[in-house]
């Protein structure tokens, strides 16, 4: 009596061949859709900074008279940051605008819904961003000891 063995040659292979796009597609998918958060993210963050940075040059000017100093006036700072988060994003709910002295706190969120992770049973996502500016008095005077010129351009 005789024993037979067949042989299954590239069966594993086969299996690979099939079983891998199932297992890289997803993956693929997800690294794309963490792209455009991270993107959305550093889009959020760029707003809040910007709205940070109008916010904090609201000069107090009444203070300033008074000689009390530098300091951001709440209620301009407030207004210039929502203008700003609004029109940049719409998407974007702002938190926090907080002035302290010359340092304005700006800090907002936006909900970002998954397109992926549904599946696992996440929808959305919250992306958050928070941003300080100070305001700081400028130069007094140029820093060059060179004369300053007297026209910009000369016609010959």
């Amino acid at each position: 009596m005789a024993i037979t063995v067949k042989v299954r040659r590239g069966q594993a292979m086969v299996f690979f061949a099939l079983a891998l796009p199932l297992v890289l597609l997803p993956v693929a998918a997800f690294s794309a859709e963490a792209g455009v958060l991270a993107a959305r993210q550093a889009h959020l963050t760029e707003v809040v900074a910007q709205a940070a940075l109008d916010a904090a040059q609201q000069l107090d000017s009444a203070a300033l008279r008074s000689g009390s100093g530098w300091r951001v006036d709440p209620s301009a700072a407030q207004a210039t940051a929502r203008r700003e988060v609004a029109e940049a994003e719409p998407a974007a709910v702002l938190d926090l605008v907080l002035t302290t002295g010359a340092q304005v706190t700006v800090s907002a969120h936006e909900t970002v819904p998954l397109k992926l992770a549904a599946f696992v049973g996440r929808p959305v996502a919250t992306l958050r961003a928070r941003i300080s500016a100070r305001l700081t008095p400028g130069y007094s005077s140029p820093s060059s000891l060179l004369p300053l010129p007297s026209r910009s351009f000369s016609m010959t």
